[in-house]
């Protein structure tokens, strides 16, 4: 702001002196103009907050997330068919932000980021009830500055689990079953560079737990820990 101020004292003074020609004057106020407008742009683009980035924890596994729960099914839905039914349109290729709604069924539920308190999501708690059938999904942003090649990516859930990375379908399990770290694995996952969709679905097939955890790993089983996690599409 000093240097637009300076720019515009200047002008000033020199519409004063009535001696300087008029396409000098002319050029001289072009001038101001564009260094003030430029100055302008890069205030307002120093004020945009950036986007929030985090880490995984020291072990791989992915706390940060979009969190679109419960969405409660019949109490006689099997688990089995729910984590192949589209409970939101096109899941496969969500791209939700923070504060997103949709309503599915009667219900109008509201995309929200979430902290894992530990490796694994607990849905029952982001829900604050206990739920005995239901759906939940969990999207983050991975970035990448270079392209990961030959990683493996590994999903834990209770009950029912799948994962899509940018849209394709790489994991998932139809049976109920216990919360396990890395019960299942997609070996030679490749990350772009740039922005990487991470879309988890997990199931409720009855029973009071309901829970999900992911990482990626080199192929040699070290957790990779330099991600930058987006909420942000």
């Amino acid at each position: 702001m000093f240097m637009l101020n300076h720019a515009v004292a200047e002008y000033r003074n020199q519409q004063n002196n009535q001696n300087q020609p008029t396409e000098e004057i002319i050029m001289t106020t072009k001038t101001i103009i564009t260094t003030g407008t430029l100055l302008l742009s890069l205030c307002v683009a120093e004020a945009q907050p950036a986007a929030d980035t985090f880490a995984p924890r020291s072990d791989g596994f992915i706390r940060d997330w979009l969190v679109f729960a419960p969405i409660m099914l019949p109490s006689d839905t099997d688990g089995a068919q729910a984590i192949d039914k589209n409970q939101l349109p096109d899941e496969a290729a969500l791209k939700p932000k923070a504060g997103d709604k949709a309503t599915v069924g009667a219900k109008e539920l509201t995309w929200k980021k979430v902290k894992g308190s530990d490796y694994y999501l607990d849905f029952n708690e982001i829900a604050k009830e206990q739920t005995d059938k239901a759906t939940a999904y969990a999207v983050c942003y991975v970035r990448c500055d270079t392209e990961r090649t030959n990683l493996s990516l590994k999903m834990g859930s209770n009950d029912q689990g799948k994962v899509y990375l940018n849209g394709k379908a790489l994991l998932k399990t139809s049976e109920p079953r216990s919360l396990d770290q890395d019960s299942d694995v997609a070996r030679k996952v490749t990350l772009n560079q740039g922005v990487n969709v991470v879309v988890f679905k997990v199931v409720n097939d009855g029973g009071q737990d309901w829970q999900g955890c992911l990482r990626f790993t080199e192929a040699n089983g070290k957790a990779v820990t330099d991600l930058a996690i987006r909420l942000e599409p």
